[in-house]
């Protein structure tokens, strides 16, 4: 029988951080899904991976080190693959794909010469229950300036993201929101690891977000709904993780995946219910 203790000091930091996550992540992953980049997102999440385990090989579990190391590699990634893709025949696709096999052969690489098995599964697979105050407090600051950055850049993105073309043609800075857009996914996901760790973290960013389009066409009412199962995955994952004793990131993302499922099935647009199975009143 499982047995969490719901008023631990540990539980309630591991709560917080997981619910900034779905809060910061969850609409990033909307317009990630809706511009059609949801391999860049996963690209990122493994990018990151070199990155941080430099960092910890040099200085140890320091949040700060380790954080700014998988911004580094995430963004040196991504900037890789398009250099790549612009200079050489190959396609964007192929190239992230490459880069992000790449990154995380040396990121285990570097952990398992350097480090314990208990420090590669924390990377990996994330360890919520071991968050401390300073890095729930960095979780919710990032979570912070995600929200406000995207409420800033809103309306841009969203015409960038649907005719970009149109955005050029009246004088909008597309470049630079992009570029803005791509800096906070790859914030995201660095900070996310902690909890998810870097093989997850991509998961409770782009799911939910997948799940969200079976429910609704409007955009604000699909980022809403796609947080919304990002917390229900968060909180619940947490619980069935502390109680299994289990790695959080791998519980939280099966949740998310069953949420998925039932989406695919039986939501309103697009699933499996909508196509052949279509509301009597629209059959007339």
């Amino acid at each position: 029988m499982m047995t969490v203790d719901l008023t631990s000091p540990a539980f309630h930091r591991a709560l917080l951080g997981a619910l900034c996550v779905s809060f910061g992540s969850a609409p990033i992953g909307v317009f990630l899904v809706l511009r059609r980049m949801s391999l860049i997102g996963d690209v990122i999440a493994h990018a990151i991976l070199p990155g941080t385990a430099a960092a910890f090989i040099m200085y140890g579990f320091s949040l700060a080190a380790m954080s700014v190391g998988g911004v580094i590699a995430g963004l040196a990634v991504a900037l890789a693959a398009g250099v790549v893709t612009r200079v050489t025949a190959l396609r964007e696709d192929a190239s992230l794909a490459a880069f992000y096999l790449i990154a995380v052969a040396a990121g285990v690489m570097m952990l398992a010469l350097h480090g314990s098995a208990q420090n590669l599964e924390d990377v990996l697979f994330g360890n919520a229950q071991s968050l401390t105050p300073d890095a729930v407090w960095m979780m919710t600051g990032t979570c912070a300036v995600t929200i406000v950055t995207m409420l800033a850049i809103y309306r841009p993105l969203v015409v960038e993201s649907f005719d970009p073309v149109f955005l050029r043609s009246v004088g909008g800075r597309g470049g630079l929101v992009h570029a803005v857009f791509i800096g906070l996914a790859v914030l995201n996901m660095v900070e996310s690891y902690r909890a998810m760790g870097t093989l997850m973290s991509a998961g409770l960013m782009l799911i939910p977000a997948i799940s969200a389009q079976f429910w609704t066409r409007n955009l604000r009412m699909m980022i809403a709904v796609a947080v919304g199962i990002a917390a229900v995955s968060s909180i619940s994952g947490l619980v069935v993780a502390m109680g299994a004793h289990v790695p959080p990131g791998p519980a939280i993302i099966l949740i998310a995946g069953a949420i998925y499922l039932f989406s695919l099935c039986l939501g309103r647009f697009g699933s499996v219910r909508a196509k052949y199975f279509p509301a009597r009143h629209l059959a007339h």
